[in-house]
């Protein structure tokens, strides 16, 4: 089975890390009610967790990438062979655990959707060690790393923050999407990129936020604080809002009817965003890419992602940014 990335390999551009992986499961139903036996229709697999999501993504749009992750047991397999079907490149390191599998149901009589998410196995400490390690000994630095979702029993709630000095000192730019603690510790530790919801970001600052002055304020107090270099707060159906140094962008949510959930949208955004700002366009072109990839991921099924055409397509169709001056 193979291991992380040896050293002397050669590095991709971006690297997307995900500790806790999930084999995605999706159905649908007629109706969701207690005590019953649920009939539900035929289930896709998905391989999924946020930075495997992102590589996905990142993928379709012909970036260099490489998704590692921490699998174990069949659900690992079989997310494995997912990803290999797809052609993501991918570094896999084996653990002791099973690899969790998460579970979506779209009621179709209303089209709304429930997500049971476990919780993952519990890592051994030089099972995520081993993550830190091989990064520390790569022989070259890629550009960009994303560290995505949520941390599994065992890792420290830190242990994004333990990535970005290091990764910096290399020049590598280290975008985070999670939450709760893990957040707040990475947002301590200063990195180049942070990505959370409206609800994440009101219950890491502690703050109701209930405005879109106060979500363009908070993003950029965290940019002016040297907590992110780059804030992409996305905020559902009234869109995404950028703040850099530079200022602050806001861009409306394209209205389109979600097929069954909305599973991945924001890790598409963060795909496309990350995507656009690597190959160099400006912070409003970039959150432009994001909300069309966040929109495009609505267009499919499950965990199906975003797909490179309707990601081309959509982006014409976003509005452009409205910009707010940086305030001084």
């Amino acid at each position: 089975m193979p291991a992380f990335t040896h050293p002397s390999i050669t590095v991709p551009a971006l690297i997307t890390l995900t500790l806790n992986p999930a084999l995605d499961l999706a159905t649908t139903t007629g109706h969701v009610a207690p005590t019953h036996k649920l009939r539900c229709g035929p289930v896709q697999r998905f391989a999924g967790g946020g930075g495997i999501n992102v590589a996905r993504v990142l993928h379709r749009l012909s970036a260099d990438v490489q998704a590692w992750a921490l699998a174990g047991g069949a659900a690992g397999a079989q997310m494995r062979q997912l990803l290999a079907d797809e052609g993501v490149a991918t570094a896999i390191q084996p653990i002791a655990g099973d690899t969790r599998e998460n579970f979506s149901v779209v009621e179709t009589a209303t089209g709304q959707e429930f997500r049971f998410v476990l919780p993952g196995p519990t890592l051994q400490a030089t099972e995520w060690q081993a993550c830190l390690d091989t990064l520390a000994a790569l022989a070259t630095a890629p550009r960009w790393l994303v560290a995505s979702g949520s941390l599994p029993p065992g890792v420290p709630p830190d242990f994004y923050a333990r990535l970005a000095p290091g990764a910096r000192a290399r020049g590598t730019r280290v975008a985070v999407d999670t939450s709760g603690l893990p957040l707040a510790a990475a947002l301590k530790a200063g990195i180049t990129l942070v990505k959370p919801s409206l609800r994440e970001l009101r219950e890491v600052l502690q703050q109701p936020l209930a405005s879109a002055a106060e979500w363009r304020t908070a993003a950029q107090a965290l940019v002016q604080s040297g907590q992110a270099e780059i804030v992409a707060l996305s905020v559902g159906e009234q869109g995404a809002v950028l703040a850099t140094r530079a200022g602050v962008w806001q861009a409306p949510a394209l209205n389109l009817p979600a097929a069954t959930g909305t599973t991945g949208a924001g890790d598409c955004f963060l795909a496309a965003l990350v995507w656009s700002l690597d190959r160099g366009d400006a912070p409003a072109e970039a959150l432009r890419w994001g909300v069309a990839a966040g929109a495009a991921a609505l267009l499919r099924p499950g965990t199906t992602l975003a797909r490179a055409e309707d990601m081309q397509r959509l982006v014409h169709s976003v509005a452009a940014p409205i910009a707010f001056a940086a305030q001084p």
